[in-house]
């Protein structure tokens, strides 16, 4: 069909994935030409994108099926990467565009932002930040994708890889906290949708920054916007700040 936008759909029976194929359901300028699970043998000939929910191992072997072929374009929204599948997407990313992001809500893109700003203006050796996080307890990464966009936006504010401030989980009897250090927190529990706050915690005051989501929508809305703008891009490793423009801000 001419003029359409065709998306495949990764996961398409998972949580998220039952989401965004309702999304795409109601819209007239896509088509949904594929919708599958990881352990299907998808046709991906017939997309111009896929949408990707589900799971860190699959999304890796999905890229590298869509490098190899040199389409279709990526929109991952698969969480739990450790840093050598990070980098073999990195790699497929030379062949084919992609847009990853651990949220594809405007609302917590513009937290990301908001916490880089306070990151860079609020000095370590006074304002510890803790980032706490709550999901449904069917949510097995932790901490989620989302928390880690946001450490990893703190620590970009304080001119450090999220690697050399991100502190152990803490459990027993430990040592005082280091100095700028950031700190992380998981809830599991029952149908929770997803709730993050970022503190920056002094001696005499505290700043809580922090996003409420209501239903899935709000992000399968996004991931079928990044699936729009990404179609017909060059190569590339993009993010969701880039599709809402904020890179260029």
């Amino acid at each position: 069909m001419a003029g359409f936008v065709h998306i495949g759909l990764a996961g398409a029976r998972g949580r998220m994935g039952r989401a965004v194929s309702e999304i795409l359901d109601q819209r007239k300028d896509v088509v949904t030409a594929a919708r599958f699970d990881r352990t299907d043998q998808p046709d991906l000939s017939a997309c111009d994108v896929v949408i990707d929910f589900t799971e860190a191992d699959a999304s890796v072997q999905l890229a590298r099926m869509c490098a190899e072929a040199g389409s279709p374009a990526l929109v991952i929204g698969a969480t739990g990467f450790t840093r050598e599948q990070d980098a073999e997407i990195e790699r497929a990313a030379e062949r084919i565009a992609i847009v990853k992001s651990g949220n594809f809500s405007l609302g917590v893109n513009m937290l990301v932002g908001l916490v880089a700003q306070a990151a860079r203006r609020l000095p370590a050796a006074d304002w510890d930040i803790e980032i706490i996080e709550a999901h449904h307890r069917l949510k097995r990464d932790a901490p989620s994708g989302t928390a880690l966009m946001l450490g990893e936006a703190a620590a970009d504010g304080r001119g450090h890889d999220l690697a050399d401030l991100r502190g152990a989980p803490r459990d027993g009897l430990g040592e005082e906290r280091p100095s700028g250090e950031i700190g992380f927190s998981a809830i599991r529990a029952g149908g929770i949708v997803g709730e993050h706050q970022v503190i920056f915690a002094a001696q005499d005051e505290i700043l809580t920054l922090s996003h409420s989501a209501r239903d899935r929508a709000l992000f399968a809305r996004g991931a079928v916007m990044a699936a729009l703008w990404v179609k017909g891009r060059s190569p590339g490793l993009y993010g969701m700040q880039d599709v809402l423009g904020f890179q260029q801000a």
